[in-house]
């Protein structure tokens, strides 16, 4: 059976406080990653708060996938899963 990135995501993101705390996670992961970026190049960042913001950021992906009951679905998971198969793919003769 061919591994399918698109139908996993769907399949672990139905609760609707799932998908809320996703976006307002995946909101605070991307103003943590401009404010690291930022740090990096010498602005005026104090880099404790965009490493806070990171931290509540995966906080809030992860309570997003306890209510929905599957926290073994979080990203990492699903990505190695997708590049397992990948790279399974590769191996097996045509």
């Amino acid at each position: 059976m061919r591994f399918s990135l698109l139908k996993a995501i769907k399949n672990t993101h139905r609760h609707p406080a799932n998908r809320i705390l996703h976006v307002v996670g995946l909101l605070l992961y991307v103003v943590a990653i401009s404010m690291i970026s930022g740090s990096l190049l010498n602005t005026n960042v104090n880099p404790f708060a965009s490493l806070f913001l990171f931290m509540v950021a995966i906080a809030l992906f992860l309570l997003g996938h306890k209510i929905e009951g599957n926290v073994r679905a979080t990203t990492w998971v699903v990505l190695f899963k997708y590049l397992k198969e990948c790279i399974g793919n590769r191996k097996k003769p045509k």
